[in-house]
C-alpha cells in the first residue's frame, strides 16, 4: 500500500506528524478525523520528482508562487475551522512551511496580526503577492465572522484559476519549443554555415541569384550585428512594458488582441472566465454587486473589458440592471450575457456566474487545442520552407559555380 506523510493538529492544538499506510489520501484524512485530529497535509511519499525539485527554493527565490498561496490559504482555513485563533494558526503554518519564501511571508502576516492589525491589513501590505480580490474578501470575512469560510472559497478560487493557467501553459510548451528550435537552426545556418560559401562565390566571380544575395546579406548582418539583436531580445520586454504604461497604449494593445483571429477568441474567453469566477466569489461572500464590480475591474487583465465593466457599473447605479448593459457593451460573448441575464432574473446571479466560469474554462481548453491543431502544422511547414529556401538558394548558386568550372 502507498505510504503517506501527514501533518495535523491534535485536540489540544499541538502539531503532530507521522507516516501512515493507506490506499488513498482520503483514507488518511478519514483516519486522522477518527483520531480527533484536524488534517493539514497528507502527501504520498515518493522519490524526488521534477515537479518537487522545481518547487524547492533552490536559488533562494523571494517570490512565492500562486499555487503556494492557494495551499497556505486552504491550510489556514482548515486551522481556523478547527477553532484555533488566527495568531496560533499562523504560528503553526510558519513551523510547517517548507519554502523560505512562504515562511517569510507568514512571518510578516503573523507580526502584523500580533501587533494588533487585521489579516486584511497584513495581506494588503503584501501588494501583488495575493490576488487583488484577496484583501477585500478577507476583510468581509473578518467583519462577518466567517473568515474560515471565506479563506476556503478563496483557496478554491485560486486553485481553479491556477489549473486553467497551467493547462494553457502546458498546451503552449510544444509550439514554443518548436519555434525556438527552428529559430536556432535558422540562425545557426545564417551565421556559421552560409558565410563558409562566400569565398567560393567571390572566387568564381559569378553574379549570384537574387535569393542567394539576400541570404548572404542576412547572414553577414547577423554575424556582424548579433549583439544588436541580442540587446533587443533582452531589452524588448522592458521597452514593451514601458510602452504599455503610456496613456491609451494598453487599451489599444488589448483591443488589438481581441480582434486577432483565433487568439482573440481565446483571450476573450480567458477574461470572461476570470471575470465570472472573481465576481461569483465576491458575491457569494456577501460583497455588494457595485463594490464587487469595482474590485473585478482591477482583476480583469484586458483594459477594453475593464472599461466596459466600468460603463456597466454606471448603468447599474441608475437602476438599469447588470446583464443588459453587459450585453449592450458588445465586448462580452452573447452566451455569457444571456446566462447572466437568466441568473439575475431568477436571483441566482452568483451561481450562474460560477456556471459561466466553468463553461468558459472548458471553452478555453478546447479553443487552445483547436488553435494548436491548426498552428502547429503551419509552424512546422512554414519554418521548414524557410530552411529549405535558405539551403536551396545556396545550392542553386553552388551548382552555377560548378557549371562554370
Amino acid at each position: 500500500m502507498p505510504l503517506f506523510r501527514y501533518k495535523a493538529v491534535d485536540q489540544v492544538g499541538e502539531v503532530v506528524d507521522g507516516e501512515m499506510e493507506a490506499s488513498s489520501q482520503s483514507e488518511v484524512i478519514d483516519r486522522l478525523h477518527d483520531l480527533g485530529h484536524v488534517p493539514i497535509r497528507a502527501d504520498a511519499v515518493a522519490g524526488a520528482s521534477l515537479g518537487g525539485l522545481l518547487r524547492k527554493d533552490v536559488f533562494g527565490a523571494r517570490r512565492i508562487a500562486r499555487r503556494d498561496v492557494a495551499s497556505l490559504t486552504r491550510e489556514l482555513a482548515t486551522l481556523l475551522n478547527a477553532g484555533l485563533p488566527l495568531d496560533q494558526s499562523l504560528e503553526i503554518l510558519i513551523d510547517l512551511a517548507d519554502r523560505e519564501s512562504a515562511k517569510k511571508l507568514l512571518l510578516r502576516l503573523f507580526e502584523t496580526v500580533r501587533g494588533g492589525g487585521t489579516l486584511g491589513d497584513a495581506i494588503e501590505a503584501e501588494g501583488e503577492v495575493f490576488p487583488r480580490i484577496y484583501a477585500s474578501l478577507v476583510r468581509a470575512g473578518e467583519a462577518g465572522g466567517s473568515l474560515d469560510e471565506v479563506l476556503l472559497r478563496l483557496s478554491e478560487y485560486m486553485e481553479e484559476a491556477e489549473a486553467v493557467r497551467e493547462s494553457v501553459k502546458s498546451a503552449l510548451i510544444y509550439p514554443v519549443i518548436l519555434m525556438l528550435t527552428a529559430a536556432s537552426s535558422i540562425v545557426f545556418l545564417l551565421i556559421f554555415v552560409i558565410p563558409q560559401f562566400q569565398p567560393i562565390f567571390e572566387e568564381a566571380g559569378q553574379a549570384l541569384p537574387l535569393a542567394t544575395q539576400i541570404v548572404m546579406a542576412v547572414g553577414s548582418a547577423l554575424k556582424s550585428y548579433w549583439w544588436v539583436i541580442a540587446l533587443l531580445v533582452l531589452l524588448g520586454p522592458l521597452l514593451a512594458r514601458g510602452w504599455l504604461k503610456l496613456p491609451g497604449a494598453r487599451y489599444r494593445w488589448d483591443g488589438f488582441l481581441l480582434r486577432l483571429p483565433l487568439l482573440g477568441e481565446v483571450v476573450a474567453k480567458i477574461e470572461v472566465a476570470r471575470f465570472a469566477r472573481t465576481l461569483a466569489t465576491l458575491l457569494s461572500n456577501g460583497v455588494a454587486l457595485l463594490n464587487a464590480l469595482a474590485i473585478v475591474r482591477q482583476a480583469v487583465g484586458n483594459a477594453v473589458m475593464a472599461e466596459a465593466l466600468e460603463a456597466v457599473a454606471q448603468e447599474l447605479k441608475q437602476g438599469r440592471g447588470f446583464a443588459r448593459p453587459l450585453a449592450a457593451s458588445g465586448v462580452f460573448p452573447k452566451r455569457a450575457t444571456h446566462l447572466l441575464r437568466v441568473g439575475e432574473e431568477t436571483g441566482r446571479l452568483d451561481d450562474m456566474l460560477l456556471k459561466v466560469a466553468e463553461i468558459y474554462d472548458q471553452e478555453v481548453r478546447r479553443s487552445i487545442q483547436r488553435m494548436l491543431a491548426v498552428l502547429t502544422p503551419l509552424l512546422t511547414i512554414g519554418l521548414g520552407l524557410i530552411v529549405a529556401g535558405i539551403l536551396g538558394s545556396i545550392l542553386v548558386a553552388t551548382f552555377g559555380v560548378y557549371e562554370l568550372v
